[in-house]
């Protein structure tokens, strides 16, 4: 039977723990000290929870009962009251000035001014997937290295080592910021070592086909009846072999279609140094073609939703999944094939690892040996896609480079 607002103001304490109540599991708690706490209990996901709801009279009957309706609709649509009232207070606290959130956003701020947004956008999700969770909200002066490494090891659960690593190198930039700004004194960071904490990994290669799979994969490629652009993209991954990011994020502006060109920017290359790669006579007829498709767009792969991005970097590796490659082929695996074939064919080591981006460079170096055997490579290059063309057809000739 429901409670009056007469048995509510009435009701005494006893020696121990009194309940009172109201219904649909709203009731009055009367503690052995005198205070009158109104709490609701509910289940949810088959758990029975307990909520504060306030205490009396600050809360009325009346006023216990709309808040309890209130979560009861919340709990109705699917959400868990409580869950949702920690949210809240969690987004009080990230508005406190010495929060590692809100310092990490200040140190984000300036940081990216130099930096590719990309790649900006990139380490601000990593931070709110990965380490805001952990640490977000604690004053930034109070973190402790255990804390950092149970965020480590939170990461490393799901089998992101390397994501594990990046964390920790970003937290330490961050705490640097707070030190250099008067918001902490120490940098618990530089105190962990990821290898004191994270399980060692051997390094494996990408999966990819033997050199005499290649043939009946081109003519699958060939074929494939997913759509054009993705087709594409995958016969371009075979020309050029470059990275997937790479041939993702191309842009339309990079391409000198004429001149047989693409210049990549250094700001999307994995060496951070500008790459060129020349251009086949195929390639460029790709392009062309390529181009009533997506020429609308800034990107040659923009994705299908929303075309200010660039299509995912799994769309190549679902496509050679389908076509029953799943485990055996990726789209990085065509630079693999690339580099052991052109080695078997002749091709100098050192045209073949500069057209492969390999090598690391120094600023001043860089402007010089992105271009190097440029015309050399031109010629490996267009005969690397005539070999491709020659697999497709059956007609599989070895030749030889020449040496430079």
């Amino acid at each position: 039977m429901a409670l009056t607002n007469t048995e509510v103001l009435k009701a005494k304490a006893g020696p121990s723990p009194i309940k009172m109540a109201d219904g649909r599991g709203l009731y009055l708690l009367i503690t052995p000290a005198g205070s009158k706490l109104w709490r609701w209990k509910y289940r949810f996901l088959g758990k029975e929870k307990l909520m504060a709801v306030g205490a009396y009279p600050d809360v009325s009957l009346a006023q216990a009962r709309d808040k309890v309706d209130e979560t009861r609709k919340q709990l109705a649509a699917g959400s868990d009251p409580m869950a949702a009232r920690k949210f809240e207070k969690i987004a009080r606290r990230l508005a406190v000035e010495d929060t590692f959130a809100a310092v990490a956003k200040k140190w984000w701020e300036s940081w990216k001014a130099a930096r590719s947004d990309s790649h900006t956008v990139y380490v601000w999700r990593r931070l709110e997937a990965d380490v805001f969770p952990a640490i977000g909200l604690r004053p930034i002066a109070e973190i402790e290295a255990p804390e950092l490494v149970a965020m480590m090891k939170a990461i490393e659960k799901r089998g992101a080592l390397d994501i594990a690593k990046r964390a920790l190198q970003t937290c330490s930039q961050i705490f640097r910021y707070a030190i250099a700004h008067g918001l902490a004194k120490r940098n618990p960071a530089v105190e962990i070592r990821p290898s004191d904490v994270l399980a060692s990994r051997k390094k494996e290669n990408y999966a990819r086909l033997d050199g005499k799979e290649l043939p009946e994969l081109l003519r699958k490629i060939e074929v494939y009846n997913g759509s054009t652009v993705t087709r594409v993209a995958i016969k371009l991954m075979a020309m050029t072999f470059v990275r997937t990011s790479e041939l993702i994020g191309a842009r339309w502006e990079e391409f000198d279609l004429d001149g047989g060109r693409w210049d990549i920017p250094a700001s999307r290359m994995k060496m951070k140094t500008p790459h060129v790669v020349p251009l086949s006579t195929q390639a460029v007829t790709l392009l062309r073609s390529l181009h009533t498709l997506t020429g609308h767009s800034a990107l040659l792969f923009p994705g299908e939703r929303d075309h200010q991005k660039s299509m995912s970097n799994n769309t190549i590796l679902g496509a050679l999944d389908r076509m029953g490659y799943a485990g055996r082929m990726t789209g990085h695996g065509f630079r693999g094939i690339a580099s052991t074939l052109l080695h078997e064919q002749g091709w100098p080591h050192e045209h073949i690892e500069l057209q492969l981006a390999h090598q690391e460079r120094n600023q001043v170096s860089a402007s010089y040996n992105h271009a190097m055997y440029l015309q050399a490579r031109a010629q490996m290059m267009q005969a690397w896609s005539n070999y491709l063309d020659a697999c497709v057809a059956g007609n599989v000739v070895p030749f030889r480079g020449k040496r430079a």
